[in-house]
């Protein structure tokens, strides 16, 4: 069989099982989620041994350690994987939801009801428990998935799908509610996104250049983030205890996923008492640091910030640093360099935190919290799918809701238009 009708054939038997876990019940799809969890659980040593082939696939190419580290599975994160498999079970089902009704002049009712967006492709580098997490969001929004993982986690990804197959099929749910495009060929995913009609959206999760290639490419809507360039402002009545630990747990706790912080900012009133002290544990930390001219006047040791280091995600314990004269300088700041991701303050002014949130124009926006938590489970949204920072249908974590549509739905008694 030739590529295109490979892709063509999994695209089919997704729509197939898409059909079909459409109209499952909840209790049915819960009832599966908590069979995936268990075999999750129960295969972590088979996991981990196959996670370690492409371990040591990765190190062979060359890979970060921050790409090192999100292709990782530890028992940790197996368990993080399964708890996630039934965290969704546990959230209501948005599927049939009637969100709203009113009733015409002429007696009809109208109303919208949450109903599946039917085959969703999930393409994504790196991060194999992504597999687990789009397949249990998918499949509790009544949606089939379609995963395309990286050459890099194909042995990993191979294994957790055959054991969230088995388990559905154990179910009694369609095996192609779950399919798996299991070749590295990359021209693989350029055949997928031809295929609208019957695949109904993409989600595409992993680096700006993957992201820009499926946006490029898709004849099928794409939900995405570019970058994360998420920003932490520090102003002058923060509690500095405060903010040095939220700054660190900002940048260092997990440098290379999307909601770190790439870029502090520091207003210039605090900077001083603030930056020596909070450059100390960043090199502590291995962080390198580059900092603007009044930053460097202040901690010298460190290295010159270039305009254009401000739109970059580093995905790694490298940091810049600016010296700002106040909030508008702040917020102007994320306008001009951030990807409307996650932007924090520090602050203990209510009045200025309440001008954070409204205006600087992000999927998230945090005051005194830090801009790590821009995060489906940590929001309680259970596992998510992805962070949007499209303005249209989904923005932010996208969990259960964002993985449906709506349709309108209408209730007469004979009505006539005239």
């Amino acid at each position: 069989m030739d590529l295109k009708s490979f892709v063509l054939s999994k695209a089919e038997e997704a729509r197939v099982g898409g059909r079909a876990i459409g109209k499952v019940s909840s209790e049915k799809k819960n009832s599966a989620l908590i069979k995936m969890a268990a075999a999750v659980k129960k295969s972590a040593k088979a996991l981990k041994r196959e996670n370690a082939k492409d371990l040591a696939f990765g190190r062979g190419k060359g890979l970060s350690k921050a790409l090192l580290d999100r292709l990782t599975l530890n028992d940790k994160r197996i368990h993080e994987m399964a708890e996630g498999l039934i965290e969704v079970a546990a959230l209501p089902d948005p599927v049939g939801e009637i969100t709203k009704m009113w009733q015409r002049p002429n007696g009809m009712t109208v109303g919208r009801m949450r109903v599946p967006i039917g085959v969703i492709g999930i393409i994504y580098e790196s991060r194999p428990n992504v597999t687990a997490d789009a397949t249990s969001l998918c499949l509790k929004a009544g949606n089939a998935v379609i995963l395309r993982g990286g050459s890099e986690a194909i042995h990993s990804n191979k294994a957790i799908v055959k054991i969230l197959r088995d388990a559905a099929k154990a179910e009694g749910l369609l095996p192609g509610c779950v399919t798996y495009i299991d070749t590295p060929d990359r021209q693989a995913v350029m055949e997928l996104l031809k295929l609208e009609g019957i695949v109904d959206l993409i989600i595409p999760r992993g680096g700006e250049g993957l992201i820009r290639a499926v946006t490029e490419n898709s004849r099928i809507p794409v939900l995405k983030h570019y970058k994360g360039v998420c920003h932490v402002f520090v102003d002058r009545d923060a509690d500095l205890a405060m903010a040095q630990d939220i700054c660190f747990n900002a940048k260092v706790q997990r440098p290379g996923t999307c909601n770190a912080m790439e870029t502090m900012l520091v207003d210039k009133p605090v900077a001083k008492a603030f930056l020596p002290t909070m450059i100390r544990r960043f090199k502590k930390a291995g962080v390198t640091i580059k900092g603007c001219a009044e930053t460097r006047r202040i901690v010298s040791a460190i290295d010159t910030v270039q305009k254009e280091d401000y739109y970059d995600e580093y995905l790694d314990l490298i940091l810049n640093v600016r010296v700002v004269k106040n909030i508008d300088e702040a917020m102007k700041h994320v306008a001009e360099y951030g990807s409307a991701h996650s932007e924090a303050i520090v602050t203990k002014d209510y009045a200025k935190g309440m001008r954070f949130l409204r205006e600087v124009d992000s999927s998230a926006v945090f005051i005194n919290v830090s801009t790590r938590f821009n995060d489906g489970f940590q929001f309680g949204l259970g596992a998510e799918i992805g962070i949007s920072t499209d303005k249209i249908h989904a923005r932010g974590p996208m969990g259960l809701e964002e993985l449906t549509s709506t349709k309108f739905i209408v209730l007469g008694n004979g009505q006539l238009r005239e």
